[in-house]
């Protein structure tokens, strides 16, 4: 995966106030015609067909409700967020502010922010902790966790709010548990390897997934080891790493060899394990086993994808899969209701049936910003449901807005800068994280 650096921040004020509006723009005129169909950038590279037995079926999705809070990655232990409310017509800016160190070409941004009472967390790219009044921006406490004598390039991880604490998955094999008030270290423990991945948290447990696939569980209240899993080492994977989904007594962690296996999560006894590798050919990513889009628990069931060309729907108890298709990705599938959305390796936004699978819309997304040349790929994150509009947001600065019912594009609008994360929402409010480490507060 690549990162690139935005070529200037655009932070001006008429900017901040229209982001997010998803007006929808016009097209500009082709200066030089060109002799045949003229095809929109959003067909281009369409391989997925929807369901002609869906036509009839319309999409119906729960009302949008109001989540106070998104205290870990995937908004909870599930990863089930539904329909957001966030308000409607255009969103404005409430304020904005500097996490920390940016993406650069030796550090990555990884750690999406989380939001519970009434404060921002943030993780930047040098396991630096911030945080924010959500209310102004205002900077609440910080807490620099890289050791003294450990390489500034080490990058990644994430963090959990839970009980009070902040849990912090660090790149230097390193659990850290921070008071939620003023981020004094309360424990740290050592975990086997580093750990790119934010942790889960449930029950009084905290859930880690290692680089080199472990699944390592600590006790939420002194750091104390309870059990852990050993997979199966890859010797290459995606940036980042698959936080576990914990629903009950189970925990789903996927891991880079393309496992997904379930646990008991009090005697760490296997449940029952999936692969979904797939079988995709061509490049040396596409034959990555990966799955670094988070596993969902959805009442029964467990949904997740494979960049190996695998998505699959799992009975949560007894494992077996209820339907698969050969959809491979990186994102995490949103569910709503009786129908689920994810973006596709093949820069595509599909929405599908949760009961079978079938394809109820395909909608392309440019898989370049040079389509001419085939230059310069653009790297897809979300899709997040906010009151019936999918966003997406792209590493090109741009974020797209999509009906959850037809797939038609609602809204286009340029971002102040590049990003790899998708938002996250909470009281009503939308949070992005740049490349430039600038996260904004828009409402």
């Amino acid at each position: 995966m690549t990162f690139r650096r935005s070529p200037a921040k655009q932070c001006g004020a008429a900017l901040a106030a229209g982001l997010l509006a998803f007006l929808l723009a016009a097209c500009e005129p082709t200066k030089i015609p060109l002799p045949g169909e003229r095809v929109s950038v959003l067909q281009l590279n369409k391989e997925l067909n929807s369901d002609p037995s869906l036509t009839d079926t319309p999409v119906r999705l729960p009302r949008p409700y109001e989540n106070q809070d998104w205290p870990q990655s995937g908004g909870n232990q599930a990863h089930a967020m539904y329909h957001l409310s966030a308000g409607t017509g255009a969103f404005k800016q409430l304020w904005s502010a500097n996490i920390g160190s940016s993406a650069d070409s030796a550090n990555r941004l990884l750690a999406e922010p989380v939001i519970t009472d009434g404060k921002v967390f943030t993780l930047d790219s040098e396991s630096l902790v911030r945080v924010f009044d959500a209310a102004t921006g205002k900077l609440v406490w910080e807490n620099d966790l890289t050791p003294e004598n450990d390489d500034d390039d080490l990058f990644g991880g994430g963090i959990a709010v839970y009980e009070g604490k902040v849990f912090v998955t660090t790149p230097f094999a390193k659990l850290i548990a921070l008071d939620e008030k003023d981020g004094k270290k309360v424990w740290e423990v050592d975990a086997p390897s580093p750990m790119r991945a934010p942790p889960a948290a449930s029950d009084g447990r905290i859930f880690t997934v290692t680089i080199d696939n472990q699944l390592v569980v600590y006790a939420s209240d002194d750091g104390r080891r309870l059990w852990s899993n050993t997979g199966v080492e890859e010797a290459a994977g995606f940036l980042g790493g698959a936080t576990p989904a914990v629903l009950g007594d189970v925990v789903v962690a996927a891991y880079t060899s393309g496992d997904l296996l379930a646990f008991d999560v009090v005697t760490g006894r296997s449940l029952w394990s999936d692969n979904l590798a797939g079988r995709t050919g061509g490049n040396a990513v596409a034959a990555l086993t990966d799955i670094r889009g988070r596993p969902v628990i959805d009442r029964d069931r467990v949904i997740a994808i494979g960049n190996g060309g695998v998505m699959a729907a799992i009975d949560l108890r007894r494992g077996g899969r209820i339907w698969d298709n050969s959809l491979g990705g990186t994102q995490m599938p949103w569910v709503a209701g009786d129908f689920l959305y994810v973006i596709t390796s093949s820069s595509e936004v599909v929405c599908l049936t949760r009961e079978d699978g079938r394809i109820k819309w395909v909608q392309a997304l440019p898989p370049f910003e040079d389509m001419e040349d085939k230059e310069d790929p653009i790297y897809w994150s979300g899709p997040v449901l906010v009151e019936d509009r999918l966003l997406v947001t792209g590493s090109n600065g741009v974020a797209l807005a999509f009906s959850p019912y037809t797939g038609k594009l609602l809204g286009k609008q340029t971002l102040p800068d590049r990003s790899h994360l998708p938002p996250v929402v909470a009281n009503k409010t939308v949070y992005m994280l740049s490349d430039d480490a600038d996260l904004i507060a828009l409402r």
